[in-house]
């Protein structure tokens, strides 16, 4: 590894309307290292990364870009990647109906003459996927590959532009175990061929595994930078930089335990996917009682989140049989509405794709799935609703200069706050969430677990469905397994370890 600097960013301010999202950021990469930008969600990450490949053009922001030793005046995305600067998002930029070898030349095809050359554009894909470990059909199409080897291809695709410094913006936020460690694998390997890598991640253990410098933001502002080799690098290092105090346990103590009554009782409910012409889950019963979180486990594709979908009124529209009751009464759910008017809430473990309306503001998505609540003679009164966002910016601490905030403006983790106020506005008994700390931030996630532990001491319960292990030690009080489409086993909390866990998901 070279100490000479491949990238300084000096003094970077960034503003949007209400917020500068940076002041004054300094940040130095030196030539083939890994390093790590950490922060909590709204500390600028992305912001500063925008700027540096040029989604925010220079004029846009104040200070400078020094790149390869040259002041750089990027006016968009095709100047930084010129220059050898590639981004590749958490959302994939690539085209799912093109083949894979059509996604990895897009922009800067190979050309004979005026023609595409195919041939030569084939040859020089499969040399890229043969850099990446990639072992699939050239012409397969993108949409029909896993998330794990989209993300592959999307490397591909940087590495063919002949990229000096890559920046990857939480690129294992959906993938699996293996997938992930696939990944980082791969970024020592271009570390040793001199690509040096910028990156964004929540994965605090991840960012000690593998990087070599990590640079803190908090607020807009760079706070330090920490070298692997001094052993600055630690957990609780991070944590303290990151939310500016140490968090000793991020998982709120619950002194008292006490349930009540059965709230859910699910039996033995099965489920039939047309779309893809087989049982999707099989002969599935669980309980959860008043005041309870009742964590379900599994491997990616287990069917936790088709099993929550069917419960909430089926909208994927399976064959389902089985039986269903709400505190003691049967129940038959046609439609979501029907289950919320039965008093259980679904918080998506897809926030920007189906639990928020991205362009609309926050009090429009707080109040969305209850609008009858705030309306008189089918007309929504706006003092009513500025009202009630307001309660739920304050008691959920959303982090918004206003409540007419448009909701896209908002990092990761007050977009989740604001997913989870509009079904809390809905008034459940029974909250369901999907994967409610994915893509977050510590200091968020500490936050939706102590706004859990308030729920569940005034009585609500909630099913949580994580891929964390920790997250589900240390937030449960009963464990279900799901291991293909059923119901590997339960495990009382006192009981649950991840090797227990792992044990039943793998192996039913």
């Amino acid at each position: 590894m070279n100490n000479t600097p491949i990238l300084e960013m000096r003094k970077i301010t960034k503003e949007f309307p209400g917020v500068k999202a940076l002041n004054n950021v300094s940040f130095q990469v030196k030539e083939g290292e890994i390093h790590c930008l950490v922060g909590e969600n709204g500390a600028g990450k992305s912001t500063l990364m925008k700027v540096l490949s040029g989604v925010y053009p220079h004029g846009e922001y104040t200070g400078d870009i020094i790149f390869n030793g040259k002041t750089q005046n990027f006016r968009g995305i095709g100047d930084s990647e010129r220059a050898g600067i590639a981004i590749i998002y958490q959302e994939l930029a690539l085209i799912p109906e093109m083949t894979v070898y059509e996604n990895i030349f897009l922009g800067h095809e190979i050309k004979k003459g005026s023609l595409i050359d195919w041939n030569e554009t084939i040859k020089r894909a499969g040399e890229m996927l043969k850099k990446v470990r990639l072992n699939v059909n050239l012409a397969e199409k993108v949409k029909d590959l896993g998330v794990g080897k989209q993300q592959l291809v999307e490397i591909a695709k940087a590495l063919s532009k002949d990229v000096k410094l890559l920046i990857l913006d939480e690129p294992t936020a959906a993938l699996n175990e293996d997938d992930s460690e696939n990944l980082l694998n791969l970024l020592r390997e271009l570390k040793s061929h001199r690509v040096t890598s910028v990156l964004i991640s929540h994965k605090l253990k991840e960012v000690i595994e593998i990087a070599d410098s990590v640079t803190v933001l908090r607020d807009g502002q760079t706070i330090c930078t920490l070298e692997a080799q001094k052993g600055e690098v630690s957990e609780n290092a991070l944590i303290k930089h990151m939310v500016g105090r140490e968090i000793d346990n991020i998982y709120p103590k619950r002194e008292n335990r006490q349930f009540g009554e059965i709230v859910l009782k699910v039996e033995k409910w099965n489920a039939y996917d047309p779309a893809l012409g087989r049982a999707i889950l099989k002969d599935i019963s669980f309980h959860v009682n008043k005041g309870e979180i009742v964590g379900f486990a599994g491997l990616m594709g287990s069917g936790r989140t088709e099993l929550a979908l069917s419960i909430f009124g089926n909208p994927d529209g399976y064959n389902i049989s089985g039986e269903i009751s709400i505190l003691g009464n049967k129940k038959r759910f046609g439609h979501p509405q029907d289950a919320i008017r039965a008093g259980v809430a679904y918080v998506t473990e897809d926030r920007k794709g189906d639990g928020l309306i991205l362009i609309q503001d926050v009090k429009q998505n707080i109040t969305i799935a209850n609008l009858k609540e705030i309306a008189m003679r089918g007309v929504v009164n706006g003092n009513s609703e500025v009202k009630i966002a307001n309660e739920y910016r304050v008691s959920l601490n959303i982090k918004t200069p206003s409540v007419e905030q448009t909701v896209s403006n908002l990092s990761g983790g007050n977009q989740q706050k604001v997913s989870l106020g509009k079904w809390l506005f809905v008034k459940p008994n029974l909250l369901i969430l999907d994967e409610p700390t994915r893509g977050i931030d510590v200091g968020a996630k500490y936050e939706i677990y102590t706004i859990m532990t308030r729920l569940v001491e005034q009585g609500m319960s909630i099913i949580m469905i994580s891929s964390e292990l920790p997250e589900i030690l240390g937030m449960s009080d009963r464990v279900y397994v799901v291991s293909s489409g059923k119901i590997a086993g339960e495990l009382p909390i006192l009981e649950a370890t991840q090797e227990k866990i792992m044990q039943l998901a793998t192996n039913y």
